[in-house]
């Protein structure tokens, strides 16, 4: 594992959370905390790990939690020399994401304010999957996790935040995949509809042109 690992997943990550329905058991603000250690990057991956473990194991069914705690555990890849142990953060991290998904599909209709739990555990799913190595076999399914969300009927309703995150990420990974003119059309959704990442659109869009 690598650090254009971290990198890759830390601009991929969903950065929209907003206000968990009051049947959870743990606080918003504890679930941005973790989220922020999350975001913050080399040097911070055992904390974001270890928050968001502690927050699965107030409720250990619940997927969302489930679907970041994976995701940070496969971050602790970065913080070891030890091959062996890079591939055990990795894998159950990745088993961890899998089993969210299922938990997710039970309970379609759970909201983490006003967009589909489901929808972003997809996300945090597609985005650690497009992120690890790619002899793991996930790529594939992350494309597919995140061509699934951009086609899903509700991604409309989802929070401007939630869905500016989806068009970049599948907007850098066009861009990757050299198909420069959906690049493009991704970038100028999150433009035309004023998303947070407006900015980070428009130097996308300057790159892909220069």
């Amino acid at each position: 594992m690598s650090t254009k690992f971290t990198a890759v997943l830390l601009i991929s990550l969903c950065a929209s959370m907003l206000a968990m329905p009051d049947a959870n058991a743990y606080s918003e603000a504890d679930f941005q905390t973790a989220f922020q250690s999350l975001r913050a990057g080399s040097g911070n991956e055992e904390r974001a790990a270890k928050a968001f473990q502690n927050l699965l194991s107030t409720e250990p069914g619940q997927p969302l939690l489930m679907a970041y705690a994976g995701s940070a555990t496969s971050r602790l890849a970065v913080t070891t020399i030890f091959p062996w142990k890079k591939m055990s953060y990795a894998e159950e991290g990745l088993a961890m994401i899998d089993k969210a998904l299922i938990l997710a599909e039970k309970e379609p209709a759970q909201l983490h304010g006003n967009t589909l739990q489901l929808l972003e555990i997809k996300l945090v799913a597609a985005s650690t999957f497009l992120a690890v190595p790619e002899f793991m076999n996930r790529h594939a399914r992350g494309q597919k996790l995140l061509d699934d969300i951009l086609v899903h009927p509700q991604l409309s309703t989802a929070d401007l935040g939630f869905r500016g995150e989806v068009w970049m990420r599948a907007a850098r990974l066009a861009q990757q995949q050299k198909r420069i003119d959906d690049a493009k059309k991704l970038a100028q959704e999150v433009i035309r509809n004023q998303a947070p990442q407006a900015e980070k659109a428009k130097q996308l869009l300057q790159d892909l042109s220069a």
